[in-house]
Order: structure tokens, then C-alpha cells, then sequence
């Protein structure tokens, strides 16, 4: 059977992760979810889209609203800009200015939970005809002890690419059809954009967890780890390798730029504004750079971030949609229908698919960012082929991505804390992008001091 670039990679990957496809159902023993009036009306507040993103992507959103609001006229759908962040989330929730339906990790549902921060959701999901078809090692991730789904798998898993400016490696006499397969070619290429161009080669996030994130994707592609079961380690050898990398592009080569304090949204601003080469991150992050950062698309180039080591492996993660646990049960039941609408029914239903994707592209956004399934591998190919003929992104500049990381080792994000290990490794980054004599080892030995605490406190 011959399969799209796209699917050939979710295959892999799938493959990887072993999914599978059963999922428990369990009734709730929450009276108050069985009180639900199906014909209240219900004022549902939920996220919508990055803050500044563009006048086409929030038409298409109000329009998908609209349609909903049709199916569904007993709710009312308040959207609200959101972009999830380390920093600022706990307080956010704690304090009750999210919306009812909000967007988390895979990593944060557990603790979420366990702090019964967010609904159970069992009763409500397993009203949805599919229910039983997710990937079960992703839908565990917001299990509780219970069995109940608390947290569902919204968007599809990513893995961190190399992403990279096709423009500015023309510029600086490289070819944009031959991006850097290791990672001395990436210091090189970087080198040369700084040098002929006057802009960033390279630039890495050092903030709001972003930091510790991106520093764990490098020391993943080059063979190491930053836990063993509820041990940290991140004083191992390629994490020190991945710095003393960054420290040589910043203070030996100057191809790192004059801002070493981007955040996620701040670096895909610079890098979608032509003013950084090439950076790491999620590789349906060109969604965002469409729909917020108004990209070039002619400018974008995804290939795989270089693996070196017989342990490398490439880091994946994924967003999960969870609903407030002061959320009544009437907001409850319509909070299962917005995510089955919003998120989930355009890969279950070839009516739902078409719609979703004539409502994007007559709103010029993007249709067909390569992404990995949420259910089984052969539902997500039916999916691809639903969608074939609205595809609007250009695959051809990702083929060096798409083509090759199914042959990559998908790696999940540090199981234990994983929040509180990747802040602790912002301060290692933001040393070592500031400082010329930062002295990495005491500061990996602080770090995992820092870390192993934060392991032992969540138990």
C-alpha cells in the first residue's frame, strides 16, 4: 500500500509508542453528572486561539462556533485567547480565570487529578460513539488511579523537528533542499546565515519552561536522559554535550544573535519575522506560524533534528483538552460536545473532515501540518484521505522530516515533575546564553539538586 509522507510517519510512530485501541469504559459515581438537563441552556467559556493571532484564523473559528451553535442551540460558546505557560498556569487555574474547557500537556494531567483540579470526564466521553477507539498510551495520560478519563487527547502527538528559514539559507549561500543532518552542520549553516546575513543562525528558548524543554530535545537526540524512574540525571554527558554547543555557537561563533530570552511565542515570532535561521520545536508548530505569526510559507523548511548516539531519540509530547472541576454538570455535558466538535470529530467522520477543512482554507488557513493520530493508525489514513484535496501547506519543504523520522526513537518528556525539571534548566540556559564563563557542571549539579526535589516532593 503506497501511503502520504504524512502517514508513512504516523505509521512509525504508532508503531513506536505501541498504541493501542481499547478504552475501559467505567461509569462515574458522581450523582452529580447524572443530573444533567439536555435541554438547559449552557453559557460554555473555551480557549480559542493564541493571543494576536490573525483576523482569518478567529473568522474561522467564529464560523466553526456557528456551526456548532446549529447543532447545539442550547449553548452558547465563549471563546478566549489562550496560550498555556508554566509560569503563569497554576496561579491561572487556582484563581478561576480560565475558561471551562481549557488545553494542557500530556505531562501536567496528572497531577491536575490529583489535586482534583479538573473533571471527571468517563460518563461524558463514553456517550461518544468512538470512545472506545483512542490510543490507550495516550488516553493514559489523563487516567486517574480510578480508570476515569479526566484529561482527552485533543491534538495529535508532535515530534520536535529543526526548523529552519529557506530564505535566509539562500542568503547565506546554503542550500535550502539540503538542511543540516548533524549537528556540526547545524553550527556551521548557523555560522554562515550570522555571518552573510547579519541575523540569528540559531536560536534556542530560555524561558517559562521552554528552556528545560528544548535542552531535554537536545540531550535526547544525542543519546541521554534527564530521569531514571524517580532519579534525576541531568548532569549526563549530552546534556553537558548540548550545552557546551550552545555555549560555542553564542560565545565562539556569534551566530546565536543579540536575544537569548525568547519564550515559545517569542520565537516563532522572530523566526516567522525572517530575523532567526533555525530553532527546534514541535513539528506542527507551522500552524501557529500561519494562523499568529503571518509566515511566508515559500520561507519554511522541517527536516529532523540530528540523532547521534545509539540511544538518540526524538521527543514527543501532545495537548490534552480538560474541563474545570467547578464545572457543573450541565457545562459538563456540553463541554464533551465542543471537543468532540472542535477537536476530535473531523478524524471520525469524513463529513465532519470536509467541513472542518472548506471552513480553514476559505479562511486561508493551513490544512495538512503533518501531526500523528489520536486513534489507530488506519482511521488517521482514512482521515489523510478525506482531506487530500484541501491540503494547502507545503509538504514538499518537509520531506527531510516527514520521510525520515520514522526511523527516529520517539521519546515521551520526563515522567516525574516534569515542569519543575524543565524550569530548573532555564537558569542553565540563560547562564550559558549570557554568561562567556558559566561553569556548566555546577550549574547541571545545582539544576538536578533543584530537580531531585521536586521528584521526591511528588512522590
Amino acid at each position: 500500500m503506497k501511503f502520504s509522507r504524512t502517514t508513512t510517519m504516523a505509521v512509525a510512530i504508532v508503531g513506536a509508542l505501541a498504541l493501542g485501541s481499547t478504552l475501559t469504559a467505567c461509569s462515574s459515581d458522581d450523582d452529580k453528572d447524572k443530573t444533567a438537563d439536555a435541554n438547559a441552556a449552557v453559557t460554555l467559556d473555551v480557549v480559542g486561539l493564541l493571543p494576536g493571532a490573525k483576523p482569518e484564523a478567529q473568522q474561522a473559528l467564529a464560523q466553526e462556533v456557528t456551526d456548532f451553535q446549529k447543532e447545539n442551540p442550547n449553548i452558547t460558546v465563549k471563546t478566549h485567547d489562550y496560550e498555556w505557560k508554566a509560569t503563569t498556569f497554576a496561579a491561572d487555574l487556582a484563581g478561576g480565570t480560565l475558561p471551562k474547557v481549557f488545553e494542557i500537556p500530556f505531562t501536567d494531567a496528572k497531577t491536575l487529578i490529583a489535586n482534583q483540579q479538573i473533571s471527571d470526564m468517563q460518563d461524558q466521553l463514553s456517550t461518544l460513539s468512538y470512545a472506545a477507539n483512542f490510543n490507550k498510551n495516550l488516553l493514559q495520560y489523563g487516567q486517574g488511579d480510578n480508570g476515569h478519563v479526566y484529561a482527552i487527547p485533543a491534538k495529535s502527538i508532535y515530534a520536535v523537528g529543526l526548523h529552519y528559514n529557506r530564505d535566509l539559507f539562500t542568503q547565506a549561500g546554503l542550500d535550502p533542499n539540503k538542511p543540516p543532518t548533524t549537528w556540526d552542520e547545524v553550527r556551521a549553516d548557523a555560522k554562515a546565515i550570522a555571518d552573510k546575513t547579519g541575523q540569528a543562525g540559531f536560536a534556542q528558548m530560555s524561558k517559562d519552561g521552554t528552556g528545560g524543554w528544548q535542552l531535554t530535545v537536545d540531550t535526547y537526540a544525542r543519546g541521554g536522559r534527564m530521569e531514571d524512574g524517580k532519579k534525576a540525571t541531568l548532569t549526563n554527558d549530552a546534556t553537558k554535550a548540548s550545552l557546551q554547543f550552545l555555549k560555542d555557537l553564542r560565545w565562539t561563533d556569534n551566530s546565536m544573535g543579540a536575544n537569548f530570552s525568547y519564550d515559545w511565542s517569542g520565537i516563532n515570532q522572530a523566526f516567522a519575522a525572517g530575523k532567526l535561521g533555525m530553532y527546534t520545536s514541535g513539528q506542527d508548530v507551522y500552524t501557529s506560524l500561519v494562523q499568529t505569526n503571518n509566515i511566508n510559507p515559500k520561507s519554511y523548511g522541517l527536516t529532523m533534528i540530528p540523532l547521534t548516539g545509539s540511544d538518540a531519540g526524538v521527543l514527543g509530547g501532545g495537548t490534552m483538552a480538560a474541563v474545570s472541576s467547578k464545572a457543573n454538570a450541565n457545562e459538563k455535558a456540553a463541554a464533551i460536545k465542543w471537543i468532540d466538535f472542535h477537536y476530535l470529530r473531523k478524524y471520525t467522520k469524513q463529513e465532519a473532515a470536509a467541513k472542518n477543512a472548506e471552513t480553514m482554507v476559505a479562511s486561508k488557513q493551513p490544512v495538512g501540518t503533518p501531526e500523528l493520530p489520536i486513534f489507530s493508525q488506519q482511521q488517521y489514513e482514512t482521515y489523510q484521505g478525506w482531506i487530500k484535496s484541501y491540503v494547502n501547506v507545503p509538504l514538499d519543504q518537509m520531506t527531510t522530516f516527514t520521510s525520515k523520522v520514522f526511523d527516529a526513537k520517539l521519546v515521551n518528556e520526563p515522567a516525574v515533575a516534569t515542569q519543575d525539571v524543565y524550569k530548573s534548566l532555564d537558569t542553565v540556559v540563560q547562564a550559558v546564553l549570557t554568561d562567556k564563563n558559566a561553569n556548566i557542571d555546577q550549574l547541571l549539579t545545582d539544576a538536578n539538586t533543584k530537580a531531585q526535589r521536586a521528584i521526591d516532593a511528588a512522590g
